[in-house]
């Protein structure tokens, strides 16, 4: 399939075809979508319970949306990454499949963390907030649980940017 790709010309015979900017451009798809894949679920998932709670203890609702915040930072390390990678493909006879390869890793290491920790934190999130209404002693430990699913996105991006100097 690559030896196809690679070697295919277009129409005016000018200038060739290469699959290394593809793959450097399925990083920054990747990066994106993944990326918001897990914001969205971590936001969908602590919104419900967020609605639950607000129904009989409304006052706690501004100091429950911590999850909600801590999931929408997951689409914006998506977007750092989609950003830096886009403007490092260049055209197909500038750009190397190494080049093309890390940039694609790059970008599913971004958007994989960022599901993994969009999951988790929409998970605690949802449990979390549901137990802190019935015990405020539980918020601490919510908090904390919340940084250590963040952590895992941040790693992510961190390796992610790494590869994308490759």
């Amino acid at each position: 399939m690559l030896f196809v790709l690679d070697t295919m010309v277009s129409a005016a015979d000018t200038t060739s075809i290469s699959a290394s900017s593809f793959f450097g451009f399925m990083g920054v798809t990747m990066a994106l979508v993944l990326a918001n894949l897990g914001a969205g679920y971590g936001t969908f998932k602590a919104g419900a319970g967020i609605a639950a709670i607000g129904i009989w203890k409304p006052e706690i609702i501004m100091k429950s949306l911590i999850p909600v915040v801590m999931a929408g930072i997951l689409g914006i390390y998506g977007m750092i990454v989609a950003v830096l990678l886009s403007q490092k493909v260049k055209s197909p006879l500038e750009y190397t499949y190494k080049s093309g390869f890390a940039h694609m890793a790059s970008g599913l290491c971004c958007g994989c963390s960022c599901i993994a920790a969009g999951f988790a934190i929409g998970i605690v999130g949802d449990v979390g907030v549901r137990g802190n209404a019935q015990q405020e002693r539980l918020f601490v430990g919510l908090i904390l649980i919340l940084i250590f699913a963040e952590a895992l996105a941040l790693y992510g991006l961190i390796v992610s940017l790494i590869l994308s100097q490759s």
